[in-house]
């Protein structure tokens, strides 16, 4: 069972988590969610959509123009306060790495703390633990935020993708996170390359195994566009793949910009391996 916010996910039920970016300069689309009335509008589509969860970041992953603590939650704490009046059974995530910004998003309603660098600053697992969020667990091999992976080797990607994420879960638990509410993300493209992202989707499973609730944000990531040469947006067939082949391995959160068409994917999915029944079966019962 996972349980985030006010709702709870049996563990074959797929949940969408659709991306909000608070920034002027996102890899995506370039800032076309930063001023608060399309950004409101993004979310209201991606409810309308399927999405159950709402992931909402004041600082974009790669490196760019310093944003300091302040500034994120500037981009942010308001914008989850009118996000948690406007729809107030969305479950609402906060991908920060920052201690400071994560308590004054739980402040004003977020639900969740999506924390994409890998445990940096170890006081945000005990700010989801005081005020009884979820929290994402994320590998990232070691590297600082904003910055990009440079000749980044592991003798084993997943042993070390599983050392490092059960181990910040496990200490989260420790800390007063609810184990229901925590999350293990492989963390596609951050410390790796391309190889290594494709290895921790094939070997998906293994984390599957641990036990805790896999997360996977592969949405139009440089891994692949770099495994089908295609820039940022024709990136959308490789996701949706990835998307596939991931939920037949068992992740079950799915962090992503397409709603409706990682809807459709997922429920196939759910299908074909008989966790839910075709939504029309008259073709040859009539």
């Amino acid at each position: 069972m996972l349980r985030l916010g006010r709702r709870e996910f049996e563990a074959h039920e797929p949940v969408i988590m659709a991306i909000v970016n608070r920034t002027p300069d996102s890899f995506y689309d370039q800032g076309a969610t930063f001023r608060d009335e399309p950004a409101l509008a993004r979310v209201e589509q991606a409810v309308s959509e399927g999405a159950a969860i709402i992931d909402i970041g004041g600082v974009k992953a790669g490196p760019g123009e310093e944003v300091t603590a302040e500034e994120e939650a500037r981009r942010t704490v308001g914008f989850v306060a009118e996000v948690r009046r406007r729809f107030p059974d969305v479950i609402i995530s906060v991908d920060t790495w920052r201690h400071e910004v994560g308590e004054a998003v739980c402040e004003v309603g977020a639900d969740l703390l999506n924390d994409a660098w890998g445990g940096v600053d170890p006081l945000l697992a005990e700010v989801a633990g005081r005020y009884g969020v979820g929290l994402v667990c994320t590998h990232a091999g070691e590297t600082q935020p904003r910055t990009r992976p440079h000749r980044i080797a592991y003798d084993d990607v997943m042993a070390d993708i599983l050392r490092v994420t059960v181990g910040l879960a496990e200490r989260a638990v420790g800390v007063g996170v609810a184990r229901e509410s925590v999350l293990i993300d492989p963390g596609h493209d951050f410390g790796k390359n391309t190889r290594h992202s494709l290895e921790a989707t094939r070997r998906l499973g293994e984390m599957v195994d641990t036990g805790w609730p896999v997360l996977v944000s592969l949405s139009n990531k440089d891994f692949v566009g770099e495994t089908l040469d295609r820039p940022v947006k024709e990136r959308v067939v490789g996701t949706l793949a990835t998307t596939a082949v991931s939920a037949w391995l068992g992740a079950q959160v799915y962090r992503v910009h397409e709603v409706a068409e990682t809807r459709q994917v997922l429920d196939m999915v759910a299908s074909i391996a008989g966790h839910r029944p075709p939504a029309v079966a008259r073709r040859g019962l009539a």
